[in-house]
């Protein structure tokens, strides 16, 4: 007697290394249940590529070239709400995971998570789960409990963290040098920290400013 194939999730991957995009694609087509139906360098061959493939999934890292994962997430939202998106990445900060989220990703995993995570987070998704390891979910919570920066004072910690004096930042900014000073005691308070050395590194771990 003959059995049915199974449903196939159709996947689009997309990231920028060649190498990971290769060994995802393997990964995935040995898989049953599973069938990669496209495979993108950058966000705007990603998008491209989801419009005219439709997939069941998309699975994107979250930097690329052209268009970053997080904008072609939201691409793909805005022409299908109900599209799942699977973000894949090596960045953990807390700002990054919940820019994906608030985009509308429906997971978010890092690249070193094993093969059988990943196998599982996609079928969970495809069911119209989400899937976040409780060591992000842990990050993520920390991370909503910190007062957020304004867009000065991210302007503000940025040329901080370029090695700029007070000086050169209100003269940069168009500012005085005591309204930095201001800045900088919010940014301290709100960062949790005592030095500038302190508020840089903070701002780096958490995804706020890149050095």
């Amino acid at each position: 007697m003959k059995t049915e194939s199974p449903e196939r999730i159709h996947i689009l991957i997309a990231d920028d290394h060649f190498t990971v995009l290769e060994g995802l694609a393997a990964i995935i087509a040995r898989q049953p249940d599973m069938q990669v139906t496209g495979q993108a360098g950058d966000g705007e061959e990603a998008l491209a590529l989801w419009k005219t493939t439709q997939p069941d999934i998309c699975l994107l890292d979250l930097r690329m070239p052209k268009l970053d994962g997080v904008t072609v997430t939201e691409s793909i939202r805005a022409l299908d709400h109900s599209a799942r998106v699977i973000v894949l990445t090596t960045y953990d900060t807390d700002n990054d995971i919940l820019r994906a989220i608030r985009a509308g990703a429906k997971a978010y995993l890092l690249k070193d998570s094993r093969r059988e995570d990943l196998l599982d987070c996609i079928r969970r998704v495809y069911r119209g789960e989400t899937f976040i390891t409780p060591t992000l979910v842990e990050k993520l919570a920390s991370g909503l409990s910190v007062e957020p920066l304004t867009g000065r004072e991210l302007d503000v910690l940025t040329l901080l963290a370029s090695g700029l004096s007070n000086k050169e930042i209100g003269t940069r900014l168009c500012i005085t040098e005591t309204t930095v000073k201001s800045h900088l005691r919010a940014i301290f308070s709100k960062l949790n920290v005592l030095s500038r050395t302190e508020a840089v590194t903070a701002a780096n771990k958490r995804g706020l400013i890149q050095i």
